[in-house]
């Protein structure tokens, strides 16, 4: 490795940059990681094991220290390696402040969401806060790495290998020592905090992220398998005397905690749904299990015919979903999208992403549209609708409150709860300041879905259906946790758990053989509604036949008679 000439401002300042070896240069920065970086896994893991527990706490920083030691010194006998180091400090500055300041897990499916997300949402992320809290870690550390001399080899390739060696092989005995040290405690913690090991910088994003392009390429190649070969339209259809349109509301980030009357943290009773609650013609499931955390895992997998229940990513992503199921049957699919895509949903089928329809421009600021946008054009298609023959599903796919910029999602003037939180860096923010933001855009939410359900009612010579249903929830600073995307194994209730509404038209039920009363009762006889119900409940609405239903999972089986 070649070494830099000091510069002039030293040599004016008359003294002499610290001159070390490449291993010791690696062994000042895992420190300068672990005491620094990796504030938020240490303050995680002092909750967690207790406050008596301060022997365990050092060995950890020791541990953190060597872990990285063992990873990067390696890579140091490269030309590169004074690079990498650099890069890997941008790295550990930038993840460090997502687990600082929002409890993230950097897990490959986050990193994987991550990159999936359109720029106009990850943009949000880029916040002064991000800027200052990278410039502030980093810095020192950029500083040193290009002010500090690496000690010339002495002794030829050989001793030189030997000497890294040496290191090395140190490093690990100790890290050995360390880790049986506290293996009990330690084993207990990851045991039963499984997303911490997801929090340790930069050692997650470094495992994480060539996972999660492995993961992208695999299933750029891969060809999904057809199900459902057997799809055909049932009875009814022959016997309808009008065509039916079933409009599927993919909600965004939409917590049950939040939709509808609630609490808020200073004791005051609050409802976000005003609208849809006082029309009793809508079922409101309270509370319904998610597939996932995020859009990404959740939204394939609703549309599987196996999802959370047995759950396989690999199978669930081979396969074609339900919409190929329904269309194969004869039922018309479409897909119109203010978010970052169908996630493979609806690949071959066709999309419409709302910035291509020609919504009115005040719907839409800086490539980000608000939701009223997906209703565009909509009395138009039913009355288009109306004048042919047979089965229709449309699935609408919110930006919904997608943060950190929740007040993004409302028009101007539309944020009854106040103050709210009105900056995209949440850290600006108080936690009630960022609940007011969040509930406006639910309640704005709540709107958006009142307008349609009300313009589905009165369209003229179509029969009409409306299914509301996010594909994750929120964290909004439980346990000092924010947005979304832990691994499901850990992620809090919070983020598992969104309600979900169901109409029909008076004409839709009847053509079905269904009473009103029965479909509004359905709530009360489902006692635990999941995302997996999904998949065999559309199936039965749009009367699809398939060997892939299974009537245990089949919300409307209640109604059938």
């Amino acid at each position: 490795m070649s070494t830099p000439a000091p510069s002039p401002l030293l040599r004016r300042g008359g003294w002499s940059p610290i001159t070390l070896s490449s291993e010791a240069m690696v062994a000042v920065l895992c420190v300068y990681w672990a005491l620094t970086a990796n504030r938020a896994f240490l303050v995680n893991a002092r909750a967690a094991l207790g406050a008596d527990q301060g022997t365990v706490l050092v060995a950890l920083v020791g541990l953190l220290a060597l872990l990285h030691f063992l990873l990067v010194a390696p890579f140091m006998g490269r030309a590169w390696g004074r690079g990498l180091l650099a890069v890997l400090v941008g790295v550990a500055a930038i993840a460090s402040h997502f687990v600082l300041a929002l409890g993230a897990a950097l897990d490959p499916d986050m990193l994987r969401n991550a990159m999936r997300t359109q720029w106009t949402e990850a943009r949000e992320l880029f916040t002064p806060s991000l800027l200052l809290h990278t410039l502030v870690q980093a810095v020192p550390a950029w500083w040193f790495l290009s002010q500090a001399r690496i000690a010339p080899r002495t002794g030829g390739w050989a001793r030189a290998a030997g000497r890294r060696l040496l290191w090395w092989g140190a490093a690990l005995l100790a890290f050995l020592v360390l880790l049986f040290s506290i293996y009990q405690p330690l084993s207990s913690l990851m045991r039963n905090h499984k997303a911490l090991r997801y929090q340790i910088v930069p050692a997650a994003p470094l495992w994480s992220a060539p996972r999660s392009l492995f993961n992208e390429a695999k299933e750029a190649r891969r060809v999904r398998q057809p199900i459902g070969l057997d799809a055909q339209a049932g009875p009814s259809w022959a016997q309808a005397e009008r065509p039916r349109v079933l409009v599927l509301v993919v909600g965004e980030t939409v917590r049950a905690a939040n939709w509808g009357p609630h609490t808020t943290l200073d004791g005051t009773l609050r409802n976000t749904a005003p609208l849809t609650g006082a029309l009793p013609e809508l079922a409101l499931f309270p509370l319904v299990r998610t597939c996932g955390t995020h859009t990404e895992s959740s939204l394939p997998c609703m549309f599987a015919p196996v999802g959370r229940r047995d759950y396989d990513e690999d199978r669930i992503r081979g396969q074609q979903s339900l919409l190929h199921v329904l269309q194969r049957a004869g039922v018309t699919v479409r897909w119109r999208d203010n978010q970052s895509g169908c996630k493979g949903v609806c690949d071959g089928l066709g999309q419409e992403m709302v910035g291509d329809l020609g919504v009115d421009p005040s719907l839409c600021k800086n490539g980000t549209c608000l939701d009223d946008a997906l209703l565009h054009g909509l009395e138009a298609d039913l009355a288009k609708a109306a004048t042919g023959k047979g089965t229709q599903i449309w699935v609408l796919h919110m930006l919904g409150n997608h943060g950190p910029a929740y007040h993004r999602r409302v028009p101007a003037g539309a944020t009854p709860f106040q103050p709210f939180c009105a900056k995209d860096d949440l850290g600006r923010c108080s936690r009630q300041e960022i609940v007011n933001a969040y509930d406006n855009a639910l309640r704005h939410t709540d709107a958006l879905l009142d307008t349609l359900w009300r313009r589905l009612q009165a369209a003229p010579g179509v029969d009409t259906a409306m299914l509301f249903i996010p594909d994750h929830g929120e964290s909004l600073g439980e346990r000092g946790i924010y947005l979304h995307g832990l691994p499901y194994a850990v992620a809090p209730r919070e983020q598992t758990e969104v309600p979900m509404l169901l109409g029909l038209s008076e004409g839709f039920a009847k053509a079905r053989g269904w009473t009103l009363d029965c479909v509004k009762g359905l709530p009360a006889k489902t006692p635990d509604p999941q995302h997996d119900h999904l998949f065999h409940t559309l199936l039965t609405l749009l009367d699809v036949k398939t060997a892939l239903y299974d009537p245990q999972w089949d919300l409307m089986r209640p109604c059938q008679r």
